[in-house]
């Protein structure tokens, strides 16, 4: 099976069909590989134009496929269709669709369209759309309350088809024989609704696709406001309406999804007890499994969101007759609890961060870091053989002062905070000759 696209539409060519058809408004024939198929049944599915189908019956075993220009019995004369569907599949089209064969003369396929036929129907396709500008003239002058939206000729162009809208019922016996008169043909009066007329007008959606009615759906289903409500889809009438001016047929499509969903979720007519207050029903978010909760049954006031499963054990509690000190709860996120095997599970990995650098600083005079030479050590006792920080190391007798030493000592102060500063030496020669005593 082959996929291609032409013009941003999908066409599918099956190995059990020779022409391409298009897939817009067609069944899938999943069962076109399948041997002897196609010889399943002599029924086939044909369509006119837009929407309508029919199914005839193939008596004369004309070899038929998919795409081929068929006329098809009617009344009265014929008419020119596409056969869109073949084989067993057909019978399981019928099924679905109710068509009955048991007791009803089944309308018949007469032969493959001859070129001359297809001149015909062209013929009578070009004269639609002035028929029915001309028809809804008529119409207007005859006072009647009906919008005639299509028309479609027969093959032959021998019939008619009006395709009208009308709210209420319309007597429209005398804008037949008017419309007889105008066109010469047999006139035939077909009622459609609001999203059929647009599935047959056509158009692009919202959601920027061609629209479901035009594209693929051949049924509609009334849809509700309640479909929206339960997917909390807003109100709005302009976003909630199609092109059709009705409700969106896609509303419908998983409003079923919605439906098993709120089974999970607490009622909204439920109210919740706190020892604080009582809480009412505000909103749900239905993917999440969250429900929010406001103080006022109007407006939001002190709004808390909490899990459906604890809303649930909430509603237990208030039955029992006791009420929570709040909602929360342990609803609250905990922080997370480190792996012991976790290598970096006892340390932060930004335990460096922010952390400044202490300097080192140099060592002074005595050999201890930093600090100022003149600063008095802690141990100060004479008697154990120290004496202050000023005095100068003592060779031999403690009492004596090394004179030797005394010139290169001579006026050394103390230039940076760094290095040791020397005491100046003593003018008076008998001052060093006894120790000096701490006061």
């Amino acid at each position: 099976m082959d996929f291609k696209l032409n013009n941003g539409e999908c066409r599918i060519n099956c190995k059990g069909c020779s022409k391409v058809q298009n897939n817009k408004l067609n069944t899938y024939d999943w069962l076109c590989d399948i041997p002897d198929s196609a010889n399943a049944t002599d029924y086939v599915e044909v369509q006119f134009k837009n929407t309508r189908k029919g199914y005839y019956l193939n008596s004369t075993k004309i070899p038929l496929e998919k795409g081929d220009l068929v006329a098809v019995e009617a009344s009265p004369g014929h008419d020119i269709g596409t056969v869109t569907l073949t084989g067993k599949l057909v019978l399981l089209q019928m099924k679905k669709n109710n068509v009955r064969t048991e007791g009803v003369e089944v309308k018949r396929v007469y032969r493959k369209a001859k070129p001359t036929d297809i001149e015909k129907y062209e013929e009578a396709k070009a004269k639609e759309h002035a028929t029915m500008i001309r028809s809804r003239q008529i119409a207007n002058d005859l006072h009647l309350d009906m919008k005639i939206g299509d028309v479609e000729y027969q093959g032959d162009g021998n019939k008619a088809i009006f395709y009208y809208i009308a709210d209420e019922r319309v007597d429209f016996r005398q804008l037949i024989k008017v419309l007889a008169e105008a066109f010469r043909v047999r006139i035939e009066m077909k009622q459609i609704g609001a999203r059929q007329e647009a599935g047959r007008i056509g158009g692009i959606g919202p959601c920027g696709r061609e629209l479901c009615c035009s594209s693929w759906m051949t049924s509609f289903v009334s849809v509700t406001t309640g479909a929206a409500r339960y997917q909390d889809i807003s109100m709005n009438p302009q976003k909630l309406a199609g092109q059709c001016a009705k409700l969106k047929c896609c509303i419908n499509y998983i409003v079923d999804a919605y439906v098993e969903a709120h089974k999970r979720l607490p009622s909204r007519e439920i109210q919740l007890e706190t020892k604080d207050a009582t809480y009412y029903h505000f909103k749900t978010d239905i993917f999440k499994g969250l429900v929010t909760y406001s103080t006022d049954k109007v407006m939001a006031a002190n709004l808390v969101t909490i899990p459906a499963k604890r809303a649930f054990e909430i509603i237990s509690i208030n039955k029992k007759g006791s009420k929570p000190v709040s909602l929360e709860g342990d609803t609250k996120p905990q922080p997370v609890k480190r792996d012991a095997q976790d290598i970096l599970g006892q340390d932060s990995v930004t335990r460096f961060d922010g952390v400044k650098k202490k300097k080192r600083k140099k060592p002074n005079g005595n050999g201890q870091p930093g600090g100022n030479a003149n600063a008095s050590p802690r141990n100060e006792n004479p008697k154990e053989g120290q004496g202050k920080a000023q005095a100068p190391r003592q060779n031999g007798n403690p009492g004596k002062r090394n004179e030797a030493n005394a010139p290169k000592n001579a006026g050394n102060g103390n230039r940076s905070g760094n290095r040791p500063n020397r005491p100046r030496p003593n003018t008076n020669p008998q001052a060093n000759d006894t120790p000096q005593k701490k006061a």
